[in-house]
């Protein structure tokens, strides 16, 4: 039987005053690793961990809700949709041990976010600077769906990492249902969606608020979701991906 991997963190506590970001990000990750908010995802995200894909047998899987990862100081935000069954709901690292991953680390690679274009396992080696990747939902969904309400009970954490990310300039929704959640996060948009509510397409672009008086702006992008039907599909090719990090870092400058 596939046993759960047992956590490496520490137990949770809240930050105290005067922390730096990281040690938010560590409080943030560990109250994150440990929800159960949802029972339909908790139900799921285990039940995959002990009945894993034949190629997966005897395997360990985290099994637990996905904290964001990557330079606590980036530039950009990385958003997708949600830990695939047997890639980050495996590994225990967003983005980590599936094709959409690949896809992502080596755009990433390329692009000079990443100093190595593979993600196999949490303890790989790849190492992120300037960039940070996360999810609007932390746990495995059946057939990468969530529900609306499984949705709402992540969005703190999302709007969390917002405000600890304080150097980010960029945020990257990858796919329609990233830019749904984004445009819902007051720590993005304090008024409100904005009207007329944008519509998602690749290389989509909009120019942020400051949240405060002499705060700098951020602004908004939009690529397709690095998943392996929409490379097979060629929905989205390695160029298409390239040209919206290039913009990225051009903004993020």
């Amino acid at each position: 039987m596939t046993a759960f991997r047992p956590t490496e963190r520490q137990s949770a506590r809240p930050p105290e005053p005067g922390e730096g970001r990281v040690e938010g990000l560590s409080a943030l990750s560990e109250r994150i690793a440990s929800c159960r908010r949802c029972p339909r995802l908790v139900s799921w995200r285990e039940e995959v961990a002990v009945s894993p894909a034949a190629l997966r047998t005897g395997e360990t899987y985290w099994a637990r809700p996905l904290p964001g990862w990557g330079d606590p100081r980036a530039r950009l935000l990385v958003v997708g949709l949600a830990p695939a069954a047997h890639g980050g709901n495996r590994t225990g690292r967003m983005f980590t041990g599936d094709r959409s991953g690949d896809f992502l680390f080596s755009a990433l690679h390329r692009a000079g976010f990443a100093n190595q274009p593979e993600s196999v396992a949490a303890d790989d080696g790849l190492r992120l600077s300037g960039a940070f990747v996360t999810a609007p939902v932390r746990c495995a969904p059946p057939a990468n769906r969530p529900l609306p309400d499984e949705r709402e009970r992540c969005a703190p954490y999302l709007g969390a990492e917002l405000d600890l990310l304080e150097n980010v300039a960029v945020v990257l929704a990858l796919g329609a249902f990233a830019l749904d959640c984004l445009l819902r996060q007051p720590a993005l948009f304090a008024g409100g969606t904005p009207r007329p509510r944008p519509v998602f397409a690749h290389g989509m672009e909009l120019a942020l608020e400051p949240p405060a008086p002499g705060s700098p702006g951020r602004h908004l992008l939009c690529s397709y979701h690095p998943s392996q039907r929409n490379v097979f599909t060629g929905l989205l090719s390695a160029p298409m991906l390239d040209s919206v990090l290039e913009r990225a870092r051009q903004l993020g400058a």
